[in-house]
C-alpha cells in the first residue's frame, strides 16, 4: 500500500499515526506528495491534491483521513481505534467531532496565514482563534471523561494532532491556561506514534 501524505497536513498525520499504531510500517510505504504546486506530478495520482491518500493492495485509492484511519484500523480484522459502526456511544462520537472541530478551524487559520497579508481575512482569523479558544475550554473541562478516557482511540489522535498544530503552526498554544488539558497532552505526546510523526 502507499499512503501519500505531507509532513504537515494533521490528517495526513493522523494516518501515520494509524499506520504506526497498528504495526503496519512494513505494508505502507510513506511518500511525501507535492500539493499546491501547479503541475504537480501528484495531481495525475490523485486530482483533488489533498492528502492523505491511499493507494490499497488492489489498486484502489482512498481519499479522506476518516475514511484511511478506519480503513487502515480495520486492515487486519481487528480494530481498536473505531467504533463499531452500529455503536450508540454517542459520547465518545460527539468528542471525535468536536476534537475534528478544533482541528479543521485551526487548519483554516493555517491556511488563511499562508496568504499573502494583503489578502487575509482579520474576521477569518479572528473566528477561528475564538473557536478554537471555545474548543479548547471544552476539552479542558472534559479531558477526563470516560469518553476520553482508557485506551487511545482516535479523538486523542485527532485532539492532539489539533494541539500540535495550534501550538507549532497555529494561533499558539492551547494548553496555556488549562491544566488538565495541559497534563492530558504532555503523556498523549510521549505515544512513540505522536512522537514518530511530530509536526516538523
Amino acid at each position: 500500500m502507499q499512503l501519500y501524505v505531507t509532513l504537515t497536513s494533521p490528517y495526513a498525520r493522523l494516518a501515520r499515526i494509524v499506520v504506526l499504531e497498528k504495526g503496519l510500517s512494513d505494508r505502507v510505504a510513506i511518500i511525501e506528495a507535492k500539493t499546491r504546486t501547479v503541475g504537480s506530478p501528484y495531481y495525475a495520482i490523485n486530482p483533488s491534491g489533498r492528502v492523505p491518500y491511499l493507494i490499497d493492495d488492489a489498486g484502489l485509492g482512498l481519499e479522506d483521513s476518516q475514511l484511511i484511519c478506519a480503513y487502515l484500523d480495520a486492515f487486519d480484522g481487528a480494530p481498536k481505534f473505531h467504533l463499531a459502526a452500529d455503536s450508540t456511544n454517542w459520547a465518545y462520537r460527539r468528542l471525535e467531532a468536536t476534537a475534528r472541530s478544533l482541528c479543521d478551524g485551526i487548519a483554516v487559520w493555517v491556511r488563511e496565514m499562508h496568504r499573502p497579508q494583503h489578502e487575509r481575512s482579520p474576521g477569518i482569523l479572528a473566528h477561528e482563534v475564538a473557536r478554537s479558544e471555545r474548543l479548547a475550554d471544552v476539552f479542558e473541562r472534559h479531558v477526563g471523561d470516560p469518553g476520553l478516557g482508557g485506551a487511545a482511540k482516535m479523538a486523542h489522535f485527532i485532539l492532539a494532532a489539533a494541539l500540535d498544530m495550534a501550538r507549532k503552526r497555529g494561533p499558539g498554544d492551547l494548553t496555556r491556561g488549562r491544566p488538565r488539558l495541559a497534563a492530558w497532552h504532555a503523556d498523549i505526546s510521549e505515544l512513540p506514534s505522536l512522537r514518530a510523526t511530530a509536526l516538523p
